[in-house]
């Protein structure tokens, strides 16, 4: 039944005659002979013609840092006049324009200079929309991939121009004349990227002249400006390092005695090592430049290395005794007293210990001194009763038993007796005396290898502080400039 209908509206149906004229007028434009596509369409061979060139663009796809290519969306839009295309719409049910392929016609060879495709010309054969005058609009679109010398200088800050550059390839200016129809391209269709923000695409037309070549040649080039968004860097890399670098500043912090502050130090270096690796990944290989992450994350891993040593340092003054090495007075001034005064740090309770081990040892000398003293005072006496008794022993016998002599011989015995008592006495007081000192002594020189070791152990901890406090100011400072010094952060739409 369906066929039945669809016949029936067939045979009253009637035919179309805007497609009967089109057909008569492509017959009549491309006749034998009549229309050669490898004809310059210009009514004076001495004339130029003139082509009008414009771009839209449509998207940025992708930009290849490593390669220095840029890989866009660009729809083409070239006008021209064909004098040989020219018909009367009255004659053909008016009919105004036509559709052609454009490989029926002749069409200008403009190609992009700097294309780094490997067909060269990207663009799709459309049709070339062709009016009733002779005007010509070609509108092909293409994916196309262009050189761009990438400036890294202030990665990822940074902003890039991309030139693309489109002229004709055989033509020189006497042949086609290029104009500029716009200062800028249009990019009033532009799809928004995720990494780039466009910030205008400026146009110029150029009048040049090659080595190859004596003739002028006109090409217009446009000029993609764009701006890289900072955000997904800032928090892929540029945190992660500056937290890396803070864990840095920790082994400053950690006690000498934990043992792990050199490693400490040497994890956070592999890591911004690690970092920097990938950063290099992304970036060209060239010599031009040096991005301004790569410095900062130069800086820092700079930072971490002179940490490690500084780490080292520490440690050395940390563990030193006065077995192996004396503290020179630069140390004991300079550090242990000047510096710390600088970065605000105090042994606590020292002064009234080191005054009060001072007294006590005074006071110990002044008695031994006294004892001393005495002792002497004693045996002087007992040497001269000792020559009395010796004297006693010369005396005549007669002048021996008398009772005078009797009485002083008597006293002389008790008083030999209490002399041999004294001495016994004396003897041991003095043994017990000199063990005293021995001990006084070695308590004095354990005391004062305690300081001294207690001296080279506060020096290595005015170091710390004071490393502390120069990579601090320096991670924050480095941190700060990076910010400041790159364009379009502070004011970054």
């Amino acid at each position: 039944m369906m066929i039945l209908i669809a016949l029936i509206l067939m045979l009253f149906m009637k035919e179309s005659q805007q497609g009967r004229e089109e057909k008569r007028l492509l017959n009549t434009l491309f006749a034998d002979g009549a229309y050669n596509k490898l004809e310059r369409p210009v009514a004076d061979d001495k004339e130029p013609l003139i082509v009008n060139f414009s771009l839209t663009l449509q998207q940025i796809i992708d930009v290849d840092e490593k390669n220095q290519i840029i890989h866009t969306n660009l729809w083409l839009n070239i006008k021209w006049n064909d004098y040989n295309l020219v018909w009367n719409p009255q004659e053909y049910d008016n009919i105004s324009s036509l559709r052609i392929s454009a490989n029926h016609i002749w069409r200008p060879d403009i190609l992009m200079y700097n294309s780094a495709d490997e067909d060269i010309d990207s663009t799709f054969p459309t049709n070339i929309v062709v009016s009733s005058n002779g005007n010509c609009l070609w509108v092909p679109p293409g994916m196309f991939a262009s050189t761009c010398k990438i400036d890294i200088s202030w990665f990822p800050f940074d902003d890039q121009r991309c030139k693309m550059k489109f002229g004709s390839w055989t033509y020189d200016s006497s042949g086609i004349n290029l104009i500029l129809q716009n200062d800028t391209g249009d990019v009033s269709n532009f799809i928004p990227s995720g990494e780039w923000d466009l910030i205008g695409m400026p146009a110029s037309r150029n009048v040049l002249s090659y080595d190859c070549c004596p003739e002028q040649y006109i090409d217009i080039t446009f000029v993609i400006h764009i701006r890289r968004r900072f955000l997904y860097y800032a928090f892929n890399l540029i945190i992660p390092c500056i937290l890396i670098s803070s864990m840095a500043l920790l082994t400053f912090t950690l006690p000498p005695d934990a043992g792990e502050k050199i490693s400490l130090g040497v994890t956070v270096l592999l890591s911004l090592t690690v970092f920097l690796l990938l950063v290099a990944e992304t970036m060209p290989p060239t010599a031009d430049a040096v991005p301004l992450i790569g410095s900062y994350f130069a800086g820092i891993m700079l930072m971490c290395s002179l940490s490690v040593v500084c780490t080292v340092l520490v440690l050395n003054f940390h563990h030193r005794s006065p077995d192996t090495h004396g503290m020179p007075n630069w140390v004991r001034i300079g550090v242990c007293q000047w510096l710390a005064k600088v970065v605000r740090m105090k042994r606590p309770n020292f002064e009234e210990k080191k005054h009060d081990r001072a007294v006590y040892y005074k006071n110990t000398s002044g008695k031994e001194r006294h004892i001393l003293e005495n002792n002497k005072t004693n045996l002087k006496e007992n040497i001269l009763l000792t020559n009395k008794l010796y004297s006693q022993r010369k005396t005549p016998i007669s002048a021996r038993f008398s009772p005078t002599t009797v009485r002083k011989t008597t006293l002389l015995q008790h008083e030999s007796i209490q002399f041999l008592a004294t001495t016994k006495s004396e003897q041991l007081l003095l043994s017990i005396l000199n063990e005293l000192k021995f001990a006084t002594n070695k308590i004095r020189n354990d005391d004062m290898r305690c300081d001294m070791c207690n001296d080279w152990k506060f020096a290595a901890m005015v170091v710390d502080r004071l490393c502390l406090w120069l990579f601090t100011v320096f991670t924050l400072g480095s941190t700060a400039i990076v910010f400041l010094s790159a364009p379009h952060v502070v004011k970054y739409d």
